[in-house]
């Protein structure tokens, strides 16, 4: 019989069939129409692909009228191009004007990770200080951050009322379990999402998230529990990634398991050598590899490119010189390299010049 596979918010391994999240829970496919409307590299690519409620911020984005723009990232450990990715989306909605929320979620990250990744808050706000940087390096204004564990007295006590909204059998039935670091990690989460359409912030609006698939626990969650609240507000919207999965076969990019992910503050030798070792599409010769062609669906290598190489003609060029057998492996991989290269060099110079800045946000001035 075929097996079901679990979806874990916090696990390592990537989601591979996308088929039964879509019947048993309810997802929408991305339609093609609005594909062509927005016309960035993760919609021409089908990098999104489902959403919940996108139409109301696409309707937002078309008549110039503002939305929520809203994501956050566990601050256990160093940004990966993984994160890159959220972030490469949030500039993009912040781009169509709306009201920008990114929430760099330290006292998140303390509570629901093991303690050998985060062993203390201090750790946590420390791995805060290096995400802000790079989130400044990546485009992002001060304002646009909210960093947990500094928020305003109003945020904390929306999150207490959350607590109300939800019973230990929902949470239970939805997660699988019961875990009191992660039930209030998850507390903090709804409010992040939720708090943007108080009055006392952007007011009650449509509003976006982008988030992987294996979030969607989160997004059914927090769906439900805006429905209970006794505010007037929009049902918060999603758009979902396919997963951005890590560098070795069978699993997604994570800071817990570092080389299935290339860092932003990785050295370039580092770099380097993890697309070198990178789990390839390519024959085990080159001359079955010149007769056959390459596997470009299971090559990390290219899934790398699709994600953050922005010249489409160029990268279907690699792609069909690669699935013919026309360029190697090595070959794919050195482009790779090159271009990696010239994004961390650039990225980590402008990291370093935010860093006191990102400390005063994370710390206070």
């Amino acid at each position: 019989m075929e097996q079901k596979q679990e979806i874990d918010p916090w696990g390592s391994g990537a989601v591979i069939d996308y088929g039964h999240v879509f019947s048993e829970f309810g997802l929408q496919r991305f339609p093609e129409k609005m594909r062509e409307k927005l016309g960035h590299i993760f919609f021409e690519r089908n990098i999104i692909i489902a959403h919940r409620d996108f139409e109301k911020v696409a309707d937002c984005i078309s008549k110039k009228k503002k939305f929520v723009n809203i994501t956050g990232i566990a601050s256990s450990g160093p940004y990966h191009l993984g994160h890159k990715a959220d972030i490469d989306l949030f500039r993009f909605f912040k781009e169509k004007g709306a009201a920008n929320y990114f929430c760099v979620c330290d006292l998140d990250a303390y509570t629901s990770r093991p303690d050998s990744r985060v062993p203390s808050l201090e750790k946590a706000k420390e791995f805060a200080v290096g995400n802000v940087a790079d989130a400044l390096a990546l485009g992002l204004e001060p304002e646009d951050i909210r960093v947990q564990s500094a928020r305003e007295p109003r945020y904390y006590g929306f999150a207490f009322e959350l607590s109300k909204k939800i019973t230990a059998s929902t949470f239970e039935a939805i997660y699988g379990h019961i875990d009191l670091g992660k039930v209030s990690a998850n507390l903090l989460q709804y409010a992040d999402i939720l708090h943007c359409q108080l009055p006392e912030y952007s007011g009650p609006m449509p509003s976006v998230t982008g988030i992987g698939l294996d979030q969607d626990p989160h997004a059914r969650a927090v769906r439900d529990i805006a429905k209970r609240l006794p505010y007037k507000m929009h049902t918060p919207g999603f758009i979902y990634f396919r997963h951005q999965s890590g560098l070795k076969e069978g699993s997604k990019m994570s800071s817990s398991e570092p080389d299935t992910a290339i860092f932003l503050n990785d050295p370039i030798k580092e770099m380097e050598r993890k697309i070198k070792n990178a789990f390839t599409g390519g024959r085990n010769t080159a001359k079955e590899h010149r007769r056959l062609g390459g596997v470009l669906e299971i090559d990390k290598v290219y899934e790398l490119l699709l994600f953050h190489y922005p010249d489409g003609k160029k990268l279907a060029k690699i792609a069909d010189d690669f699935s013919s057998g026309k360029m190697l492996s090595g070959e794919m991989k050195q482009i790779a390299t090159d271009f990696f290269r010239e994004i961390l060099e650039s990225h980590q110079a402008k990291a370093r010049e935010n860093m006191k800045t990102a400390r005063e946000i994370v710390f206070g001035k």
